[in-house]
């Protein structure tokens, strides 16, 4: 099933972190290191919040804050939230926090199931597609 986003969402500047614009939360609200730890998307509480770069993030437990707020690059969403297919292909999609996968330790959300089937296939080709072509796309994102 795909999910797509109701809203658009909002940049935060300093990462290009996929925020809803609504709450302003980071992904949704869904707690970025339960991907990890329960192989779940889950969603955070308004008990266990963190700032960070501008962004509030949201998590289930103060383990998990804690977690997060030791090391936030392990487990903030590669290319902040955005599709890596898209990004491959040039352009920015904000991923779904319900469409994940985690390859070589990162968290990748997805805009479609099929994104995600078609990353799971060639990850590595993707990755450094995407990433060659992270730097001209985040250009193109709002400020």
């Amino acid at each position: 099933m795909t999910i797509a986003l109701v809203a658009p969402i909002q940049v935060v500047a300093a990462q290009y972190i996929v925020v809803d614009p609504h709450s302003g939360l980071a992904i949704s609200g869904f707690d970025p290191v339960a991907y990890f730890t329960d192989a779940k998307a889950r969603f955070g509480t308004d008990t266990y919040e963190y700032r960070h770069d501008g962004t509030t993030w949201r998590f289930r437990n103060e383990g998990n804050r804690a977690a997060f707020a030791e090391n936030p690059d392990v487990y903030t969403p590669r290319f902040g939230g955005y599709d890596p297919v898209a990004i491959a292909r040039g352009v920015s999609v904000a991923g779904h926090p319900q469409i994940w996968l985690i390859v070589g330790q990162r968290l990748y959300l997805f805009y479609s199931d099929e994104a995600r089937a078609e990353f799971a296939k060639q990850p590595e080709r993707i990755i450094d597609t995407a990433e060659r072509r992270w730097p001209a796309v985040e250009r193109t994102l709002a400020h």
